[in-house]
């Protein structure tokens, strides 16, 4: 950090993460004094064309994004938003976790992704367990955009779940899932956003303590 002056990196997985992180995270970390940059992570990069961007499918294609945004010496922190269902099997971690419960394994995992980069500026997060975890947890702003009764049936889920960081149970009903079947006309770049951004970051904070934990340390 120079002369007050402390800047962050947010690299995301994809168009959904990139729109919460600037509606909702970026400005929270502005607020405390942070300039605050994000990008999306590269899956490809063909010969001669543009780069393609978001979605994680090897630890190969993460590590090279993280280590070429280090080179920048005026990052204090480079973090991610990082979807931790359906995270590669590749990533340092993953295979190994301990048993127990959801968060201590997702822990386990940001610990040995930030062992395996070896910079104490990199400090990777994983959303628990995936971002629409959040729009769970914004049930009854999202039944503005669609009716009471979808929200019902996220606040069921994430009741019998134990909170909305906890709903989640395999390829068919993660919370993308359940999302779409529950409502087939929501748009996942732009309702889940929009109903987060408008529950608003203290709300979400409250019942989402993995994403508690991980903005506590930008304000220590």
């Amino acid at each position: 950090m120079r002369n007050g002056f402390r800047r962050v990196h947010l690299l995301v997985e994809g168009q959904t993460e990139e729109a919460v992180a600037a509606l909702v995270i970026r400005p929270h970390l502005e607020g405390l004094g942070w300039h605050t940059s994000l990008s999306l992570v590269k899956t490809k990069r063909p010969a001669g064309g543009p780069s393609h961007r978001g979605g994680i499918t090897s630890w190969a294609q993460v590590e090279r994004d993280v280590r070429l945004l280090l080179n920048d010496s005026s990052l204090d922190v480079l973090t991610t938003l990082f979807d931790y269902y359906a995270f590669p099997d590749t990533c340092p971690g993953m295979v190994d976790r301990p048993p127990g419960d959801a968060y201590r394994q997702v822990e386990h995992v940001e610990r040995c992704l930030a062992d395996a980069v070896g910079d104490r500026r990199f400090r990777p997060h994983l959303v628990l367990h995936e971002l629409e975890a959040w729009v769970f947890a914004a049930a009854e702003e999202l039944a503005l955009l669609h009716g009471p009764e979808v929200a019902d049936r996220l606040r069921a889920d994430v009741a019998a779940a134990g909170g909305p960081e906890l709903v989640n149970d395999g390829p068919a009903t993660a919370p993308s899932k359940r999302l779409l079947a529950y409502c087939p006309t929501y748009l996942k770049t732009s309702d889940g956003p929009a109903a987060v951004e408008e529950l608003g970051i203290a709300r979400l904070r409250a019942v989402c303590p993995h994403l508690d934990a991980w903005l506590r340390t930008f304000e220590r």
